[in-house]
């Protein structure tokens, strides 16, 4: 009897340590690893364990109307633009729930005939400058290489271009799911998220020379393309398992910390380890926080504004990032675009909320703080003559980039390289902003920005980057950066924001890998709650008696 039972307890602990061993090895072959998808016999789980508790958005906790995707402009009725709501009447200024409500209004309306040459000159550039390989568009002209902030470009293009009727549902799906297809097949920066550069006709991993290589990832570019996978996710269901079986490949568990600030990584050149840097100034930082957000993460503090400074130009109190360069190594640029893309995807609006209308900003001192961009460009119009709408925009050779800002560095109206060289000659109207700025504020000034970009353009090749300010003529150089936002805009005419509510229950992005580890060690998040949502602010209104 003791053999026996000796011999029973040996068996049993070896078929338990083979057991666990086989688990460990299963585990590790990630690539393996098959999502749970509702619907199965798993159903029997109870539902915060699958994943299957709904996301809390404003419609549903406060039982109010959700928002409607628009009608594709060429299946709206004639008499669809007299039906929505502009909100004419609203008080300008902050709702006692912190919302904003700005003094401006966005243009709606069709596309005449000159915005919709434009359009497709814009949706040339990604029929001309995609590989067929990859299904990548180049982020400048006929460079084969790609970011994914650019790539994000390149969705916004394709959403508009579907939207607007340049394209019909066959081109869109067929370029919609060879580009996803290839985004998940990337090799990732050291299995973790992707490189900050890829090569567009082999799908490579590059440097900035577009070497074969790794260099790091950028918080701000994944953060961007999350709102792009949000906003395709939301408006095409049909494509929604795609979009999630990109992002459950990849790795978060160093992009945000415990408190909620997002972080980049870089090659350390000494020693070749990564090093994580926080990443993000005011303006990106608060936009890409909730790209992030609306995949269920809780980036807080990268969203607050703080801290932050204010510079008086033109009788505009301009907002800019207080933390000081010579300690925290970064610049502090203050730009449009940043602003604008907030305004024309996000509606200015938190990611929780799926039900206000489009006048009512709930993101409500990123309203306020555009409102003031905006108007400082404005003013310096009218007292200077130079039309302004400043951006970081690409330029044709030496230095091939400029940040053309508002204000950094201490000074208002500084153009300045990416190494920090004062670069006067590069200022000017960016062809981006000033189609942003004419989307979104329904303005006298903007119609002169209009009138000087909307027929700025190669037929061969895209919209041209911009209007140098001191008469050299055209920024003679095309981008995917430049072609996608002038995209977004025209779009944003026709239907307001661009992000639509989600209209399904389960996503896989929340119920995949539920019986496994692989959710906490990559540290996907769960459905967002009430708890989770991030804070609405608000920052006192500028008053001219304050300066």
């Amino acid at each position: 009897m003791i053999v026996f039972v000796s011999t029973v307890t040996l068996l049993a602990g070896a078929a338990y340590s083979v057991s666990t061993a086989a688990r460990t090895l299963f585990l590790a072959q990630e690539e393996e690893i098959i999502p749970i998808i509702a619907g199965g016999e798993l159903d029997q789980i109870p539902a915060l364990m699958r994943g299957n508790l709904p996301s809390a958005t404003t419609s549903v906790v406060f039982d109010q109307k959700r928002r409607e995707k628009p009608p594709r402009m060429c299946e709206m009725p004639p008499d669809y633009f007299e039906t929505i709501d502009r909100g004419l009447e609203q008080p300008a200024g902050y709702t006692p729930r912190n919302a904003y409500v700005r003094k401006y209004r966005a243009r709606r309306g069709f596309l005449n005939e000159r915005e919709m040459r434009a359009a497709k000159v814009a949706w040339h550039y990604f029929e001309k400058f995609t590989q067929e390989s990859t299904g990548l568009a180049n982020s400048v002209g006929n460079y084969p290489s790609t970011t994914l902030w650019d790539t994000a470009s390149y969705i916004a293009g394709m959403v508009a271009a579907y939207e607007i009727c340049l394209i019909e549902k066959p081109e869109f799906d067929r370029r919609m799911t060879q580009l996803l297809t290839t985004i998940k097949g990337l090799e990732l920066f050291r299995k973790e998220m992707p490189n900050k550069v890829y090569h567009t006709k082999t799908g490579a991993k590059v440097d900035y020379t577009n070497k074969p290589g790794e260099i790091g990832f950028s918080a701000l570019d994944i953060g961007r393309f999350l709102v792009w996978m949000r906003i395709v996710k939301n408006r095409y269901p049909h494509l929604g398992n795609t979009v999630d079986s990109v992002m459950l490949k990849w790795d978060f568990k160093n992009i945000i910390d415990e408190e909620g600030l997002m972080f980049g990584s870089y090659v350390d050149k000494e020693t070749g380890e990564t090093v994580y840097a926080q990443e993000g100034r005011l303006g990106y930082e608060e936009y890409a926080a909730k790209g992030f957000a609306l995949w269920g993460f809780k980036p807080r503090l990268a969203h607050r504004a703080e801290p932050f400074l204010t510079a008086s130009i033109y009788g505009v109190q301009v907002p800019y990032d207080g933390r000081d360069p010579r300690i925290f190594h970064s610049q502090n640029y203050v730009v449009t675009e940043s602003y604008l893309q907030d305004g024309l995807e996000l509606g200015f609006d938190l990611p929780h909320d799926d039900s206000s209308p489009d006048w009512l900003n709930t993101d409500g001192w990123r309203a306020e703080f555009a409102d003031r961009i905006y108007e400082v460009q404005e003013n310096r119009w009218r007292r200077t003559g130079f039309m302004t709408a400043r951006s970081e925009h690409n330029v044709k050779g030496p230095p091939y980039f400029t940040y053309d800002t508002i204000f950094s560095d201490g000074y208002p109206w500084n153009t300045v390289t990416p190494r920090g060289d004062y670069v006067p000659d590069h200022a000017a109207v960016a062809a981006k902003a000033a189609l942003g700025l004419w989307a979104l504020w329904d303005t006298e000034y903007t119609d002169v920005l209009y009138e000087a970009i909307i027929e700025l353009y190669d037929p061969e090749n895209g919209m041209f980057e911009g209007l140098y300010e001191r008469g050299q003529g055209r920024v003679a150089i095309y981008t995917a950066n430049n072609n996608g936002i002038i995209l977004t805009s025209l779009l944003h005419k026709v239907q307001g924001t661009i992000l639509t509510p989600y209209t399904g229950d389960t996503e896989v992005w929340y119920t995949a890998f539920r019986d496994q580890d692989t959710r906490e060690r990559r540290k996907y998040p769960d459905p967002p709650q009430k708890d989770d949502w991030l804070p609405a602010l608000r920052h006192s209104v500028q008053k001219e008696a304050d300066f």
